[in-house]
């Protein structure tokens, strides 16, 4: 494979997504006039295009580069760990409802939002949105950081690893701009067919070529058998499997970037459709990661970074250079997608429940152009912190999961707990925060245990203990979320102060 096909390949899938990126705009300014238009594209979105837009935010960088590169390393423990995570999308299916009707019903823009008004205190919805982009961020960078390695590995350096994430963080910045969440969700659609597509027929190629699964894993067994034992080579022990599966299994409803699609579909009906694509796109490609992992082992043993797993399987001559760059154009989009959503989502979370309710602006076409001003300043935060060159990005997805996870309580608690308080919700997620990044930074591990694992429970037995002691504000909001039945999801209020 030359620089030159990998080159054109890039500026090919640059045209192609420019032109869906602008035509997505439908010939008006519309899709970008209000909040909830250019960040939930008018809560208009049909069920397939919600779900490969979904398929190509979440299976990002980290599937393709990040868990091949776990499953190089750590071997069949990785398979165990990404299952965790499909299984944990079936939360969707108990909160993708609810959070639809409820924001159906109120207007909502953003999760954290969500919360501010349930709980009846602004200060709820900014601490949940501090939250976000303090643990957001890195994992922005993460993506940047899986097309710096890809883009690097399948060129032999002609292409530093700083020309890939700047050119990711330039395609990340355009694509948001051009239509809002619109573009996004268009070009998704686009890099997610291509996606699956050709991720498929290179693990066929590739497995075939080094003597089907039985010679594969034949090969595997007699040079390498740990890897195909629990809990594998080293990386995996008991408690290190739980540390990152645990946040993993929460994704779904604590990341917001993902829990804030489930404002988008038009309808219910389109939310289950959404739901059963998604979890078929995953299943596929969840077995395509592990598999082109166990292949680069076998064809690459002693790899200097797992994370090169993929980037040296794809330039190999296992795969025709064509379907290479094809694959390699696919991540590169997946990575940019999960990008772009995040800067979104993180814009609108800092227009909409910082500023605007530090600042107690509550002028829509105001929120929507602080937005649009601080997603190049998100990008450059995010393109420094991917410059450092931090190494295991599944490892590094999974940490940014374990700061999220203490807003989980606070979730649960909105739909199911009427007792739940604003103090609660607040000292939770604050306090959880506070306790997780201490584990980072001092590197104590009470119990052995990790942040992955003591987050939850942490930021739960706060938020019980302390809405117990406290009694729910008198501003709390329960239609549409304890209250089911009296929901209307045609009726729109704005949320409360």
């Amino acid at each position: 494979m030359t620089t030159s096909l990998v080159i054109w390949g890039i500026v090919i899938y640059i045209l192609l997504s420019c032109v869906v990126a602008y035509l997505s705009r439908g010939g008006s300014d519309k899709a970008t006039s209000t909040m909830s238009e250019y960040f939930l594209g008018g809560r208009g979105m049909g069920g397939i295009l919600s779900a490969l837009s979904y398929s190509a935010t979440t299976y990002s960088a980290f599937m393709m580069v990040g868990l091949a590169g776990l499953t190089y390393r750590g071997g069949v423990g990785a398979l165990g760990f990404e299952i965790v995570y499909f299984a944990g999308v079936s939360l969707v299916a108990i909160f993708g409802p609810r959070f639809w009707k409820a924001g159906k019903l109120h207007g909502y823009v953003t999760p954290s939002e969500m919360l501010g008004h349930r709980y009846g205190s602004r200060w709820v919805a900014v601490a949940a949105g501090i939250t976000s982009l303090v643990f957001l961020i890195p994992y922005s960078a993460v993506q940047l950081s899986g097309v710096g390695y890809l883009l690097s590995g399948m060129t032999d350096g002609a292409i530093s690893f700083s020309a890939g994430i700047i050119v990711a963080t330039v395609l990340a910045i355009f694509f948001s701009y051009v239509a809002g969440i619109r573009s996004v969700m268009w070009t998704d659609s686009l890099q997610a067919l291509v996606m699956i597509v050709a991720s498929v027929l290179v693990g066929v190629l590739v497995v075939s070529e080094l003597g089907g699964f039985t010679g594969m894993f034949g090969t595997i067994a007699e040079t390498r058998p740990e890897m195909l034992q629990v809990p594998g080579p080293g990386l995996f022990s008991f408690t290190t499997f739980l540390g990152l599966t645990l946040p993993w299994f929460f994704f779904s409803i604590s990341n917001p970037q993902v829990s804030q699609r489930l404002f988008m579909p038009a309808s219910l009906g389109a939310l289950k459709r959404m739901l059963l694509i998604f979890l078929c796109f995953g299943l596929v490609y969840t077995i395509v990661s592990v598999t082109w992992g166990f292949s680069a082992l076998v064809a690459f043993p002693d790899l200097e970074s797992p994370d090169l797993a993929t980037a040296t399987l794809l330039s190999s001559d296992y795969v025709p250079p064509v379907l290479g760059v094809v694959v390699m154009v696919g991540i590169l989009a997946a990575a940019v997608s999960t990008i772009d959503s995040i800067l979104l989502t993180l814009s609108s979370i800092f227009a909409r429940d910082v500023y605007g309710n530090l600042a107690q602006d509550t002028d829509d076409a105001h929120q929507l152009k602080i937005g649009k001003f601080v997603i190049p300043v998100i990008s450059v935060l995010a393109l420094v912190f991917a410059a450092m060159e931090f190494s295991m990005i599944a490892i590094l997805s999974v940490a940014a999961s374990a700061g999220l996870i203490v807003a989980v309580p606070a979730i649960i608690g909105a739909f199911f707990w009427k007792r739940g308080t604003a103090a609660g919700a607040l000292v939770s997620i604050v306090g959880g925060v506070a306790f997780v990044l201490w584990m980072y930074i001092t590197g104590v591990k009470p119990f052995g245990l990790s942040a992955g694992i003591l987050g939850l429970p942490v930021s739960a037995i706060l938020f019980a203990a302390v809405s117990l002691a406290t009694r729910p504000a008198a501003s709390a909001v329960t239609s549409g979320f304890l209250d089911e039945e009296g929901a209307a999801p045609g009726a729109v209020a704005s949320p409360a102060e």
